[in-house]
């Protein structure tokens, strides 16, 4: 078997080429076809959503909402050891998250003026959840659980159905655990559509998250005009920073389980090592004659997998924030050093222990996390998604009176004496 994955000493330019801030012009056919789609759902509501999913989904529906008995006859179909799996990812992810919201609200006081910082939830979201493939329950919890821990009233969830008309019942059980009534069988784009523009059977939401395809990536960033989303999350990647010191086997079993993911993922390896490159090469190919799903594994690694055998870890860490991985994977000596210097990563994982398979489960930390590059400037989902801060100010006659003077010579700099006047109107007898 040739090399699963590219190899490199120089620094692999074109991956880079592909990523923020470089996207903007490359899905120009994209962007085209899938605001034909979006603007179809948008004119003939349900109808078209009925018809994209016939040509989509190859099913034809008698409703789009799944229904209460749908969702008990879920549990028969599950086992009670799935069920504790996912009530154990419900507590670790909740934990983190009402602890973050914990650390949100605070008062100060300074010279008779108090401000509070509370904060409140948006009304209404929409979580997407991936199918095709395989189906993730995992991502129902990932979006759903911060919106939950925020206090979001309305929560919707679209997934693909299956074949036989149907959600996975793991994933329908997941939504009854989080104690969600709004589950619809509707995927790809005429799901985002239906939650940006509400159809018959969908009233629309205030925003959109979750991860998807390119197509569903791309109709986010078109309906973000009129409805909020959290960042562009696409096809699934891993960056590793390895040096020598690395376990070569464990490096190559997270490359295969990244690439696991589907088409569009990127898996990547950065190395001070060229022996350590030779070895996850060879255990790469060695491992690719007997694991589950080879032959797609092999052809995302094909793709878009690469290994970059570069000079320093000065450089390996310049090409990992140039990057922005989704998930950055740091097998060194001296891990928490490096993390140290790290920008522009969705996740970072340190050590031989936290392979990114497990924080896509039961670690607490959310999957949900910005692709192509947006780790630059965007985070992964948390409860702050959900949430707006809203500052609450009392101010004492006396707090007033000692800024009473820096407001008037502001008020009359910026040509807004009335502003001034509405101040000291408050001290004239």
């Amino acid at each position: 078997m040739s090399s699963p994955v590219k190899v490199t000493a120089e620094r692999p330019n074109w991956i880079l080429a592909k990523r923020y801030p470089k996207t903007g012009d490359k899905h120009s056919e994209l962007t085209s076809y899938v605001s034909e789609l979006l603007a179809d759902v948008k004119k003939r509501g349900e109808t078209a959503v009925r018809e994209l999913t016939v040509r989509f989904d190859k099913v034809s529906l008698d409703s789009l909402k799944v229904t209460r008995d749908e969702v008990f006859e879920s549990y028969s179909q599950v086992t009670q050891e799935q069920v504790n799996a996912l009530k154990t990812s419900i507590e670790r992810i909740s934990k983190l998250e009402k602890r973050r919201l914990e650390g949100l609200e605070f008062d100060t006081y300074s010279d008779g003026v108090t401000i509070q910082s509370r904060t409140r939830p948006i009304y209404s979201c929409g979580c997407y959840v991936p199918g095709g493939r395989a189906s993730y329950p995992s991502t129902l919890l990932m979006n759903v659980i911060p919106a939950r821990v925020a206090g979001v009233k309305r929560i919707v969830v679209t997934t693909p159905p299956g074949s036989d008309g149907k959600v996975n019942p793991l994933t329908l059980v997941a939504s009854d655990l989080c104690n969600i009534d709004e589950v619809y069988k509707i995927g790809g784009v005429q799901a985002i559509a239906s939650l940006a523009y509400g159809t018959e059977s969908v009233n629309p939401v205030d925003k959109i998250v979750g991860p998807g395809n390119r197509y569903v990536a791309e109709a986010k960033k078109i309906v973000s005009g009129m409805v909020a989303i959290d960042s562009p999350a696409g096809p699934s990647e891993v960056l590793i920073i390895a040096d020598g010191s690395a376990n070569p086997n464990l490096i190559a079993l997270d490359l295969i389980s990244q690439a696991e993911h589907g088409p569009g993922g990127i898996s990547g390896l950065v190395t001070t090592s060229r022996s350590v490159a030779d070895e996850v090469v060879s255990n790469l190919e060695s491992l690719l004659e007997s694991i589950p799903r080879a032959d797609m594994v092999v052809e995302i690694l094909r793709e878009n997998g690469f290994i970059y055998v570069c000079p320093s870890i000065e450089e390996a860490i310049d090409f990992a924030n140039e990057f922005g991985a989704e998930h950055l994977e740091i097998m060194t000596e001296n891990p928490e050093k490096i993390a140290e210097e790290m920008q522009s990563s969705g996740l970072i994982l340190l050590g031989s222990y936290t392979p990114v398979a497990s924080t896509d489960y039961c670690m607490g930390v959310n999957h949900v996390l910005p692709t192509e590059g947006y780790g630059k400037i965007n985070s992964g989902l948390t409860v702050l998604d959900f949430l707006k801060i809203v500052n609450i100010v009392e101010c004492s006659r006396d707090g007033l009176n000692k800024v009473r003077e820096p407001i008037r010579v502001l008020a009359e700099t910026e040509g807004l004496p009335n502003h001034g006047l509405a101040v000291e109107g408050r001290f004239k007898k």
